[in-house]
């Protein structure tokens, strides 16, 4: 049997920097940060005071976010008594800056999911975050939340000649890495294969930096004799209260690892001038605006009301509008909130189903941290929403802000939101080619609203599947303003914090956060793609360029073979030159270069007249080459770079009207 204790060898020196770093960026576009939720778990027990868990909760995973996206790894703890909140959180050590930062994003959207119990774990294929209130952080097992997770979405046993074999490489590459993890300066990390009778078996394992070593070894040999009953699944993964550890028949984590893993030092030289380009000035203007936070959060212990702590000349207007309900009217209108109104829940948010004293049944977005934050997020969307109106978006029906807690009211609708059809099997075929390109030219038509014919020049920067809501003859409503920003006739761009949702975001936003309409010119290019397809842009292991699902259709769309990719529960012969057409738009709107993207008004005149194909002239999608890539991380491409920018990486998961 032939083993392999580590990732693939470091290139050696004499190959040079270049070579070094040629394969780092194609390590990292092939592997990405793996942001895709291996699973989350929830502590049974509420705050005892859910006010106070607040105060403490959002500073302490400020602090949190700011030492891991500086570090890879960072503790917090903040407050005082039962209601601290201790958090921990942690990349795995293959993960390049870069890619560290937008996964921890996706962990800071997810994990506040756990609000307002006590505690939380998220474990995403590519880094972790925890926080309870007591101190964990020397924990290696808990026999009450310790998991093991056989397989995968859509994947089933092993499929090869020789199971036995198999197995057998499971677990001579769980011992291989398991072994390394714990070694002497390896910062709790492995990643190497095995063999066996012409089976292999990849596998991958991390101990969180607060364990000592002997913690570290209990942790990871606890998890491998867990994960190796997994075996004939063709994926295996430990998810323990000290460690994670995953196998898997595919090649799944960047080989040039950074830390660990035997990188180069020419690979690390890469990495040092990359974060210091990116990460330096972000890391200063986060310490800044924390400071400033912690201190106005100080000053706002003991606020009652949402109104109290926002007292505006905005807030006075809505308060003094039709705009304003009284919020213990909408309280009664949701039956207190029940569980089984609820519509959707988010990093910052539920949305409850509520019929009205007059019978009409609208939908209550209910916002549960009173912070600065999300005083800001509210207000915005309000703000905003309240000054346009268009077939294609949610109306806005009115807010409550003299209650704890702050309210959006909007109309609700029957069908929810488009995931909910277009990624449910037993549901996509009542989306039929007619009203998928409907919907298409729906969304179309309210983006182009927003960018070019509304007073208020608005960037959407969520547009994605869960944000567009379907009424009751499945027409689109775009919705979800809370991210939402609009500027004046003359700014060209903004330079901006990244937020929004990890597949859907163009890619000179995410590295510069240099944001123009043509972001959600992107997003859109990606929804469309979805809509054809049927199928995710996230790949299976969290690429957040959306480039498992661009990769395929850009491949049939070369190959005329575009019937191979439109989704099967509803193609037709008789709709193929329609379907190459809207797949045409698609990958234009998704080009990687914002220049090579169409306005959305021309995207809207492209849908509707098929004379205009011959006008679109396509290149590869982001990512896919090399040099693009290279140009993109390193800031060299003239129209992506914007010396100014320092993003704060935020991302979101599936909502209803918000709820994220």
């Amino acid at each position: 049997m032939r083993k392999r204790n580590r990732a693939m060898a470091p290139p050696q020196p004499r190959l040079g920097v270049a070579l070094a770093t040629l394969l780092a960026l194609c390590a990292a576009a092939s592997a990405g940060p793996r942001t895709s939720v291996a699973g989350q778990t929830c502590a049974p027990g509420t705050a005892v005071s859910g006010s106070a868990l607040a105060d403490n909760f959002v500073p302490a995973m400020d602090e949190l976010n700011t030492n891991v996206s500086a570090n890879g790894f960072g503790t917090s703890a903040v407050g005082s008594g039962p209601n601290t909140v201790f958090g921990l959180g942690q990349c795995q050590r293959d993960l390049s800056p870069v890619d560290c930062k937008l996964c921890f994003a996706e962990v800071r959207s997810l994990l506040p999911k756990c609000y307002p119990r006590v505690g939380g774990r998220l474990y995403l294929d590519g880094c972790f975050g925890r926080y309870a209130n007591y101190s964990f952080f020397g924990e290696a097992l808990d026999a009450a939340a310790d998991a093991t997770v056989c397989g995968a979405a859509g994947e089933g046993n092993y499929t090869g000649a020789d199971p036995r074999a198999f197995g057998a490489a499971v677990r001579a590459a769980l011992a291989n890495v398991t072994g390394a993890a714990a070694g002497p300066g390896s910062q709790g990390f492995g990643a190497g294969s095995a063999a066996s009778g012409g089976a292999t078996a990849f596998a991958l394992a991390q101990c969180w930096e607060s364990l000592n070593g002997t913690a570290c070894e209990q942790c990871l040999r606890a998890a491998s004799a867990a994960v190796a009953g997994c075996a004939p699944a063709t994926e295996g993964r430990a998810l323990f209260a000290g460690c994670y550890l995953r196998y898997s028949t595919q090649l799944f984590w960047i080989v040039n690892a950074r830390a660990g893993s035997g990188a180069s030092g020419n690979n690390g030289v890469m990495w040092i001038l990359l974060g210091s380009f990116l990460g330096a000035f972000a890391i200063v203007l986060i310490i800044g605006f924390m400071a400033w936070k912690k201190r106005n959060l100080r000053r706002r212990k003991g606020s009652n009301s949402f109104l109290d702590m926002y007292g505006d000349g905005l807030s006075l207007r809505i308060t003094q509008s039709s705009l304003n309900f009284k919020y213990e009217e909408l309280r009664k209108a949701t039956n207190y909130f029940d569980p089984s109104n609820k519509l959707g829940q988010g990093s910052y948010g539920a949305v409850y189903k509520a019929v009205l004293l007059d019978g009409k049944e609208v939908a209550v977005k209910r916002l549960f941290l009173n912070t600065r934050q999300w005083a800001d997020q509210f207000f915005n969307e309000v703000d905003l929403i309240s000054q346009v109106r268009h077939k294609n978006l949610v109306k806005l029906l009115g807010c409550s802000m003299n209650g704890p807690e702050s309210l959006l009211v909007y109309e609700y609708y029957l069908n929810k939101s488009l995931d909910l059809f277009l990624f449910d099997t037993g549901r996509r075929r009542n989306l039929n080619w007619e009203l998928r390109v409907d919907i298409i030219q729906g969304i179309a038509e309210g983006l182009s609203y927003l960018h070019e014919e509304s007073e208020t020049r608005i960037i959407h920067r969520d547009i994605k599947a869960s944000n567009i809501l379907l009424d009751d003859k499945l027409k689109p409503k775009i919705t979800d303003f809370g991210l939402a920003r609009a500027f004046g006739e003359d700014v060209t761009h903004l330079t901006t914090g990244v937020a929004g949702t990890l597949g859907y975001m163009a890619p000179e936003y995410i590295v510069h956060g240099h944001l123009t309409e043509k972001a959600d010119v992107f997003s859109y290019g990606v929804l469309v793609l979805e809509i054809v397809t049927g199928k995710r842009c996230s790949s299976s292991n969290g690429s957040h360029t959306g480039q498992a699902l661009l990769t395929k259709v850009w491949k049939h769309y070369k190959d005329n073979t575009v019937e191979m990719i439109v989704d099967r529960s509803i193609y037709e012969d008789t709709i193929r030159d329609e379907a190459v057409h809207i797949l045409r738009i698609g990958l234009l709107c998704s080009q990687a270069n914002p220049d090579d993207r169409p306005p959305m008004g021309k995207v809207v005149e492209m849908l509707r007249n098929h004379r205009n194909d011959l006008e679109i002239v396509l290149s590869d999608p982001p990512f896919l080459n090399v040099e693009a890539v290279e140009e993109i991380k390193e800031g060299k491409h003239s129209r992506l770079l914007s010396t100014n920018s320092a993003p704060s990486l935020s991302g979101s998961s599936r909502s209803y009207l918000s709820g994220r």
